[in-house]
């Protein structure tokens, strides 16, 4: 597969789980918290999104030959510094990270303000970086 297969192959699971979490805006807060199916379902369809944009990000910069970064997060800096995202986009993806490494492993301790805000709000961010790097290519 080459490069560009594989960064539009991660542009359509973006796209795919965007579209499936839309489904999902049509709860309350209160509705997800107190259904083990749809809270399930939620976590996890936000942690696919952002891990898939994650890998989106690491796809530009192999595609790019921009150097390897040796976190996740370090990824979004990498483009930053390389001016494919602004400063305000990759501190957005950074806090997009550190919210998948909580639903990823602090599952427990899940704040659901910032679950339903990030279903509800932040969900845009993802769009605009995948807006942003399919242009570049």
């Amino acid at each position: 597969m080459t490069n560009i297969t594989i960064i539009e192959n991660k542009i359509s699971s973006i796209e795919k789980y965007l579209k499936i979490l839309g489904g999902y805006k049509k709860y309350s807060k209160k509705e997800i918290e107190e259904s083990i199916d749809l809270k399930g379902a939620v976590e996890r369809y936000l942690y696919l999104v952002i891990q898939s944009t994650i890998e989106l990000s690491e796809s530009v910069i192999a595609f790019n030959g921009f150097r390897k970064p040796s976190t996740m997060s370090e990824s979004f800096y990498i483009l930053q510094e390389n001016n494919i995202i602004s400063n305000e986009l990759c501190e957005k993806m950074v806090r997009m990270t550190g919210f998948r490494n909580i639903v990823s492993h602090d599952y427990e301790k899940l704040d659901y303000e910032i679950v339903y805000d990030v279903l509800q709000s932040r969900l845009v961010d993802i769009e605009e970086f995948v807006k942003i790097v399919f242009v570049g290519k």
